[in-house]
C-alpha cells in the first residue's frame, strides 16, 4: 500500500485553515502542521540517488 502524500497535504492545510484562532493552542497545534506539511512535501518529491558517470579524462585535463 502506498500513500497518498497530496491528500494528506490537502487535509493539514485544511486542518491549518480551521485553526485560524489567536489563541496560544491554535499557534502551537498550527506550528506542528507546518512541521507535518514540509515532511510529508519531502516525503512527496524524494528522488532516489542518481548515478553520477565519469567520463574519462585526457591527459591534458589531469
Amino acid at each position: 500500500m502506498t500513500s497518498d502524500f497530496a491528500a494528506a497535504h490537502l487535509h493539514l492545510e485544511r486542518a491549518c485553515h480551521y485553526l485560524r484562532g489567536d489563541d496560544e493552542t491554535s499557534s502551537a497545534a498550527r506550528a506542528a502542521l507546518d512541521i507535518l506539511i514540509d515532511a510529508i512535501a519531502a516525503a512527496q518529491y524524494k528522488r532516489p540517488p542518481a548515478d553520477v558517470v565519469e567520463f574519462p579524462r585526457t591527459a591534458k585535463q589531469r
